[in-house]
This record gives structure tokens, sequence and C-alpha cells, in this order.
């Protein structure tokens, strides 16, 4: 299951998956984008073989997915997943939405021990698209 090279109809799958987040996948975003979490590159619905993780750090081999929601009806898929990335030696961490919609920043805390770091967060500068702008409609906002 390499990641590259992309079938461009898995590079639009994912991107059409970006542009529809849910509340908790926007929350943990806006603690990973940007290198903020102990310096790690996230990705975003990642697709990895016929998948798509929800956050994947490529480096790590790591993929950190959020259930909840549609999660709940399929149980048995995920397990079945998460143990054919694991066999393609990709780390599976989960957490649910209402995990990351409580405390985001527990959720990085854990990611980052599971990776043996000591969690560090590095808050971007506040510039460019996303859910910390300046100028965004609603304004910056604060995720803890």
């Amino acid at each position: 299951m390499n990641p590259s090279p992309q079938l461009p109809e898995k590079s639009n799958r994912a991107r059409a998956l970006r542009q529809q987040p849910t509340k908790s996948e926007a929350l943990l975003w806006a603690v990973l984008r940007g290198e903020q979490l102990c310096g790690l590159k996230f990705r975003r619905q990642h697709p990895i073989g016929p998948y798509y993780a929800d956050f994947a750090c490529v480096a790590e081999q790591l993929v950190i997915e959020i259930d909840g929601g549609y999660h709940d009806a399929v149980g048995e898929a995920d397990l079945q997943r998460e143990a054919q990335l694991r066999a393609a030696g990709w780390q599976v961490l989960r957490f649910t939405d209402e995990e990351v919609e409580r405390d985001a920043e527990a959720v990085a805390c854990a990611i980052a021990a599971h990776l043996g770091r000591e969690y560090e967060f590095k808050r971007r500068a506040g510039s460019g698209a996303g859910i910390l702008h300046e100028k965004a409609p609603e304004g910056p906002k604060k995720v803890f």
C-alpha cells in the first residue's frame, strides 16, 4: 500500500472528502496542520491503497482515525481496514469524535505520546486559509 503515485480519481475523491470535514475533523486538523504538532507533517483524507485515512503522517507511518457518526454503523469494516493498514506497516490510532470535540489538545498529546515524543505545539502564524485565519467571515477561532 504505497502512498504514491495517486490516480486522478483518488486525488479527486480525497479533495472532495477534505472539502466536507466533520466538526471533529476540522478541530483536529486545526491542531495537526502546518507541522504544529511536534513538527510533524500530517495529511488529510490521505489515500492509502483502497482507503482514505482521516489523517496520516507518512514519515511516521501513522494513521489517525476519528470514529463517530457513520463509523458506528460499519465497525466490522473499520476493523478489517485497520488490520490491512497495520499489515502494510501503518500504525493506527483511533479517537471518538466526542474525544476530539471535548479536548483536541488531549488527543494531540496522546498522538505525541504514542510516537514517543514530548508534546510540543507551535501555533501557526494565522496567515493563509483555514480555521485560524484572521479574515474568516466568523473571525479567528481558538482551538484550545
